[in-house]
């Protein structure tokens, strides 16, 4: 019969990829039971979008059914979303991580990559909100079908957030009526996106998905001083000015200290319905060049897709609308190694007790 030494030291070879430790290193496996030759145990990671989930529990069935006396292994993926913890002005203890999503300049995609990502995060498992911190150009309720929805009200003078395809939502699109152009200074912006942050009843998060306005404005700035960022999202296409103005983007979240979790490369290249040929009309790979100069992570690209655009108009976003397609299987991607590296992040920032041992592995003599 195999002991729990034995077992753990087996699972002790599989590493995790992107934050480079092993499993028990780690922590991730919890509840180990031997029952005769029959071996059961969970792993637990840092986030239910992990990327490299199935290759870690293919990797710690065969390390542990390779040893003497075992005839059965049952792994239990769960996950445990750890809290980013930076310390902000305004304090949001039920929501683990904010992410925001930002572009240097309009029309790159920007909303609509926040809403697939929200979605692709949110069908993983996880609990997720979307913020729309477009003000003047509120997107986010067209987009998911819920234009002309009004929030309702919470004790203590709370807003209850309005529930879309599982995810908590805020705009000011649920605020002011399709018709009439919001025209405020940015104090008003600054009140209304802290209260968007701290009178919102956004209950228990492992992400807040915030999907900025387009620059380096009042409305980021707000942000910046105001929420608890846990890192930045960049979104641009690969043309050289988009690129460029995208820099400008990304340097302001390093000059206040806020994480860059990755660049997204959309409307990468467009595949021929007829052929299947992939065509570049736009350039490609801007972004990713951009992200190897600039040393931070790329974390995908995203095709132009005509059925991107159906699923907006629709209220239907194409993770949701068509769950198999290429785009929706980027945007989950991208989700993913958005999570990888928020989590890479977070381990950084809890070191060194987050990675101490947790279990003791005997040494053979």
């Amino acid at each position: 019969m195999p002991t729990e030494p034995q077992i753990l030291k087996a699972l002790s070879s599989v590493q995790d990829p992107d934050l480079r430790k092993d499993i028990v290193s780690l922590g991730f496996i919890k509840n180990l039971k031997i029952d005769g030759p029959r071996v059961s145990f969970d792993v637990e990671l840092t986030t239910p979008a992990c990327p490299v989930k199935d290759q870690l529990k293919q990797q710690a069935h065969d390390a542990v059914k390779a040893l003497d006396g075992v005839s059965e292994v049952s792994i239990t993926m769960t996950s445990n979303v750890r809290s980013q913890g930076r310390q902000a002005a305004i304090a949001m203890p039920g929501v683990k991580n904010v992410i925001a999503v930002a572009s240097g300049k309009g029309g790159v995609g920007k909303s609509t990559a926040s809403v697939n990502i929200a979605l692709a995060l949110q069908a993983s498992g996880a609990a997720v909100g979307l913020m729309d911190a477009d003000i003047y150009g509120p997107s986010i309720p067209g987009m998911l079908g819920v234009a002309g929805v009004r929030p309702e009200g919470a004790p203590g003078g709370k807003i209850l957030p309005v529930e879309k395809y599982g995810l908590k939502l805020m705009s000011m699109g649920f605020l002011a009526t399709d018709d009439t152009p919001v025209i405020w200074r940015g104090p008003m912006v600054h009140g209304i996106l802290q209260q968007f942050l701290g009178q919102v009843e956004w209950g228990a998060l492992d992400y807040l998905v915030i999907d900025l306005p387009p620059g380096t404005g009042d409305a980021q700035l707000t942000l910046t001083q105001s929420a608890p960022l846990a890192g930045a999202v960049i979104i641009t296409t690969p043309q050289d000015v988009s690129l460029l103005i995208a820099r400008k983007g990304l340097r302001m979240f390093q000059k206040v200290n806020v994480p860059i979790l990755g660049i997204v490369e959309n409307m990468s290249y467009f595949v021929c319905s007829k052929c299947g040929e992939h065509h570049n009309i736009f350039r490609h790979g801007g972004a990713r060049k951009a992200s190897e100069e600039m040393g931070i992570p790329f974390l995908g690209e995203i095709p132009i897709d005509p059925e991107i655009v159906l699923g907006g108009d629709e209220g239907l976003p194409i993770v949701q609308r068509r769950p198999g397609s290429e785009t929706a299987v980027a945007y989950r991607q991208i989700a993913a190694n958005m999570a990888a590296q928020l989590s890479i992040q977070t381990m950084k920032a809890s070191a060194p007790a987050d990675l101490s041992l947790r279990w003791k592995v005997p040494t053979q003599s």
